[in-house]
């Protein structure tokens, strides 16, 4: 593995944007207290440039590109946000670099041959996402996947100049903090091959179930379900939440200090798993014969059927009536006889 770059000076990272809504920039600029910049400045990491947050345009970017794609000045990480639109027939000439008359999946292709590490930004550049839902007119792709298959626009056998395979970011957006600590792992030298799961997520989140830490987790042991968006019961048997199945640990660490999905009411839809966006009816369970299609990853199908039979059989009184209710309707009390 290449030593970081930070331990000999600066960490030098190129930003570019794909087929984006530009919502991974946005959540990277949330990250931690002091701000996204001086995060990156407490690591020496020093972004050449950014598409939104920079000052050069025109010739001025176009300049730092090519001394890139030259060899002229060092590319230790290069980071795409959004998809890369390989169309029509393979041109590219979807998505054009403005002011350079070339596809912006050329330019990646340059730059990704000079780049130490070569890292995706969120869902559509890790698996193609949301531009690769559907028909895909546009040929959108990855960098190294296409959906679950490997290939992408860089192709599965491809490694940047540390030795790595493409760093995927996955999310739709990725939480601040997975962005700020893949790139200061990468500038301190503390991300190899081991670090990163068979998608080419960094491990430190992508060991993690989204149902870790998510604050229905009683009501998800007793099967104590939701059957509308504005009741506090588990989402899962009825309301399509799928953060047993998705990895992320977006609820040990919340968004701007606090926030989840599904602590705001709303079902996690696995936006880290490649394929996310294929899925139909986000808001409902998909069954059959009664028993949701998509279980628990670490729970044979036979063993989840049986424990929440005994969790339901089980379910106190309480948990029941909270489950359906939009507030707490009745609070933890001791039984009587018993001391509080």
């Amino acid at each position: 593995m290449q030593k970081g770059a930070s331990a000999l000076g600066t960490f030098d990272v190129l930003w570019l944007q794909a087929a984006s809504c530009g919502g991974c920039t946005m959540a990277a600029l949330e990250a931690g207290h002091a701000g996204w910049f001086a995060e990156l400045a407490r690591f020496g990491i020093d972004l050449i440039w950014h598409p939104s947050a920079s000052e050069e345009t025109g010739d001025q970017a176009v300049a730092i590109l090519d001394r890139l794609v030259a060899g002229e000045q060092r590319l230790d990480a290069l980071v795409i946000e959004g998809a890369l639109l390989c169309g029509p027939n393979g041109t590219g000439r979807f998505n054009m670099l403005g002011g350079t008359g070339r596809p912006v999946l050329h330019w990646v292709e340059a730059l990704a041959r000079r780049a130490g590490y070569v890292v995706a930004a969120g869902s559509c550049a890790a698996f193609g996402g949301v531009p690769m839902a559907g028909d895909n007119p546009t040929d959108a792709t990855g960098l190294q996947f296409a959906g679950p298959a490997r290939g992408g626009a860089l192709g599965a056998e491809f490694r940047s100049a540390a030795g790595l395979p493409v760093i995927n970011i996955a999310g739709c957006a990725p939480h601040p903090g997975w962005i700020v600590e893949t790139l200061a792992s990468l500038a301190l030298g503390g991300l190899g091959p081991d670090g990163l799961d068979r998608y080419g997520r960094p491990r430190f989140f992508a060991d993690h179930l989204a149902h870790h830490g998510c604050a229905r987790n009683e009501f998800y042991e007793y099967k104590a379900s939701a059957e509308e968006l504005s009741q506090q019961g588990c989402l899962m048997e009825h309301l399509g939440c799928k953060a047993t199945q998705a990895v992320g640990d977006c609820n040990q660490r919340g968004w701007n200090g606090g926030g989840s999905c599904t602590s705001g009411g709303y079902a996690c839809i696995a936006c880290t798993s490649p394929g996310f966006e294929t899925s139909q009816g986000f808001m409902e369970t998909a069954k059959l014969a009664g028993i949701p299609v998509g279980l628990p990853l670490d729970m044979p199908k036979a063993w989840f059927v049986a424990l929440a039979a005994l969790s339901k059989s089980a379910m106190p009184n309480r948990v029941r009536a909270n489950a359906a209710a939009d507030h707490i309707v009745v609070p933890p009390r001791s039984y009587p006889g018993r001391r509080p």
